[in-house]
């Protein structure tokens, strides 16, 4: 597939930590309960590490008891890429930033008592936080 932000392996491994590039350009996850943004709950965006794409806001933000940060749904529907991933045995719907391509998470039906129903399941490596900005 074509992205808007299209760069090299050797680019993405200049511009990413080795966690983060384990997991936005290797479809890794981070291990449950060690992301920095599991616990954060200021009002802001959430944008793809990689290139900085907007992908989640922080009032879709909610405790899931998985271990990631949760979300029920993304700034826009065409934000996000779903794709099918029956990986490591399972079925899933993984979940790809729209605008490069990075590996942010997979998408889970089981977000109870949201509106959507869904359960955005990030990394935080894959996710950068800009707080909203008070007066």
């Amino acid at each position: 597939m074509n992205y808007r932000v299209d760069k090299t392996d050797e680019q993405w491994r200049a511009e990413l930590s080795p966690d983060q590039y384990a997991v936005l350009r290797q479809a890794g996850t981070e291990r449950a309960w060690t992301g920095e943004l599991l616990d954060e709950s200021r009002a802001g965006l959430y944008a793809c590490a990689a290139c900085g794409s907007d992908l989640f806001q922080s009032g879709t933000k909610f405790d899931s008891h998985c271990g990631w940060p949760s979300f029920y749904e993304s700034v826009r529907p065409e934000a996000v890429e779903l794709i099918d991933d029956s990986s490591h045995g399972m079925q899933r719907t993984e979940v790809r930033c729209a605008a490069c391509g990075s590996h942010l998470g997979h998408v889970f039906p089981d977000g109870f008592g949201t509106p959507t129903g869904d359960r955005y399941c990030m990394n935080s490596l894959s996710l950068s936080f800009t707080p909203e900005q008070t007066p």
